[in-house]
């Protein structure tokens, strides 16, 4: 089981403690490089979590629900990170599970967006074997995919 906490000043340090294999670098930004990202684009309203299994951090998750620009993709998953040393244990596909509840319960979205960079060793397959569909659009150099949320 895992849950999402609101990443605070308490748990930051720890959040930014997380990364991926050094195989998902080019695909999966660390916590920092995210923050900073939240902070360069605040109309997005970015929202960040940190993924707990137990009480133990795991992985951390930043979504954009209602934006307040038309640039940014409403109803967005924007960042998921799952560390290294939690991999394979379900840990992903449960917070995956939980943002998808959390935007079907907490939001009028009709889907919900995310996006990936191509290539061998893409989280792309993950996100397609829990129904996300490739889009054929393109959000700079990534792919963009989505999954209808059924109210």
């Amino acid at each position: 089981m895992v849950t999402l906490e609101p990443l605070t000043d308490a748990n930051r340090a720890s959040a930014k403690a997380l990364r991926v294999a050094p195989s998902q670098e080019r695909f999966v930004s660390t916590v920092a490089e995210s923050l900073r990202e939240a902070a360069e684009h605040p109309d997005a309203r970015p929202i960040c979590w940190v993924i707990h299994a137990e009480a133990v951090p795991v992985g951390f998750a930043m979504i954009a629900d209602d934006v307040g620009s038309p640039e940014y993709i409403p109803h967005f998953l924007w960042k998921l990170l799952i560390d290294q040393h939690h991999q394979h244990r379900g840990h992903g596909t449960a917070a995956l599970d939980v943002i998808v509840d959390h935007f079907r319960t907490h939001s009028t979205a009709e889907a919900l967006t995310t996006s990936a960079h191509p290539g061998a060793g893409s989280p792309i397959p993950f996100y397609e074997r829990d129904g996300f569909v490739r889009t054929g659009e393109l959000n700079g150099d990534q792919e963009l995919l989505r999954l209808p949320l059924a109210h």
